[in-house]
């Protein structure tokens, strides 16, 4: 009897051990496992003020309608040509403006009369969301689409009102969401599978002013990105366009919408897009977005005219950004500007390049990398080496289950610790002082269920 007892004792025991160790944990739907996995993408933007010869100004552009959209003629239009600059740079997703604050669309829409059937350029048959789409499928690149709906300056819609009052007002707001609807289902149709679609501030509630997209998205795109309305986001903003995002920066979220006026009534709306929460019952992962022409106090998602040779940041700002976006879990949109032309400007090609060939020379070889599940890892280069980078990386499709970590690299005959940290997620990349060693080793300190870990890897980075 008594060993009966014992036996179930020990049972129970290890039933609860089991299930301490197995706590259930939000984990990323398959599209979203998507989104980590890119890690880089780009967003072109492309409207009917590129060809004004005018400096942007966004607030005339939200307010004033372009006087002539026959301005719109780039004689050279090459997408293909934007699509292999981006792919030189790592990018493996591709996002175009189908529409932005003009309310002017770059497709042959039959529900918005304002778009490329309006204008002389290749006899109104132009259709620049198909070419884009063509050429991300042509060279390997997930394509998706942004439809920006807050502002439409010939509409006189200003932050998803129809301006003006009284029935008129009501009419024209009504025909409006039913016009967004509409577009957002040829988008969603028309162009085979997308990777995302991206409402510009949001959707809005359709219980007020914004349109019911959200189940045109789902029910045509069910595999697609759905960013975002007042009830879902499958990803959130991080909270600047620096192309950063704070740390730690934790893949879960409160709740499952990211937009401004979400709080949970204690902490700050903003430091949470910025870093998430741990204790999230929901998976929102964090994406840094950032224009590549932001040098020299620019800022510029589309081009603007005497800025070639000034604005494009320079390589070490980006792989700073690199290191503290993809390298704090979380994705990196840049911004890229094709000109009156039609052609993303050489410079900005050029520096694409430097760029993804730069992430490969720093982290396209480890002095040695292992897998596997625990809270200890070691790996061994090939004999002693110097290390001043590591790359940490859990099985996501299990949670993130690390909450504090330390490496550790064996010198002297001892180990000592080189870096600490909390959050890993999809990919964690740190520089730390150069050290001589003969192994290194991961420490999981704290965890919410078995760490399972699915890359851990140094590195040794020489400045150039």
């Amino acid at each position: 009897m008594v060993k009966k007892l014992l036996l179930c004792v020990l049972s129970l025991t290890l039933f609860l051990q089991g299930g301490a160790q197995e706590k259930k944990l939000p984990v990323p739907a398959p599209h979203q496992l998507k989104w980590h996995e890119a890690e880089i993408g780009v967003v072109f933007h492309y409207d009917l003020h590129v060809f004004d010869g005018l400096v942007y100004g966004q607030g005339n552009n939200r307010i004033n309608p372009i006087e002539d959209y026959n301005i719109f003629n780039p004689t050279n239009l090459d997408t293909d040509q934007w699509i292999r600059a981006a792919k030189e740079a790592g990018a493996k997703f591709a996002v175009l403006t189908a529409t932005h604050e003009t309310g002017f669309g770059l497709w042959q829409s039959d529900a918005n009369p304002y778009c490329l059937k309006a204008v002389k350029w290749r006899d109104g048959r132009g259709d620049i969301v198909r070419d884009f789409v063509t050429s991300c499928r042509k060279y390997g690149i997930q394509p998706g689409i942004y439809v920006g709906i807050r502002w439409n300056s010939l509409l006189g819609i200003h932050n998803f009102r129809a301006e003006g009052g009284g029935e008129f007002a009501r009419n024209r707001q009504a025909w409006y969401k039913r016009l967004c609807e509409k577009m957002v289902e040829e988008l969603c149709t028309r162009y085979g599978d997308l990777f995302m679609i991206w409402f510009d501030g949001g959707a809005d509630d359709p219980k007020g002013l914004g349109p019911d997209v959200e189940p045109i998205v789902s029910k045509y795109q069910p595999d697609c990105l759905f960013y975002h309305n007042v009830n879902r986001a499958d990803f959130r903003w991080g909270g600047s366009e620096t192309g950063t995002v704070g740390y730690p920066c934790w893949s879960t979220f409160p709740y499952p919408y990211s937009h401004s006026n979400a709080t949970d009534g204690v902490r700050d709306h903003n430091e949470l897009l910025k870093h998430g929460d741990a204790d999230g019952a929901y998976w929102v992962p964090a994406m840094a977005d950032t224009p590549l022409r932001g040098y020299n106090g620019r800022h510029e998602w589309f081009w603007e005219p005497g800025d070639d040779e000034r604005a494009v940041y320079p390589l070490a700002n980006l792989m700073e950004m690199y290191e503290k976006s993809v390298g704090r879990n979380a994705t990196l949109i840049v911004g890229l500007t094709p000109n009156p032309e039609g052609l993303i400007p050489e410079g900005d090609v050029r520096r694409l390049k430097e760029w993804g060939d730069e992430i490969k020379r720093r982290f396209g070889t480890p002095l040695a990398q292992v897998s596997g599940e625990g809270k200890k890892l070691t790996l061994k280069p090939d004999g002693k080496r110097t290390a001043n980078y590591y790359i940490l990386q859990e099985d996501i499709r299990q949670g993130e289950r690390i909450r504090a970590y330390r490496i550790e690299a064996r010198t002297g005959g001892k180990w000592t610790t080189v870096a600490q940290g909390t959050s890993v997620g999809h990919k964690r990349i740190e520089a730390f002082a150069p050290v001589e060693a003969t192994a290194f080793r991961l420490v999981v300190e704290e965890c919410d269920a078995t760490p399972q870990i699915r890359n851990f890897s140094v590195y040794y980075v020489e400045e150039k």
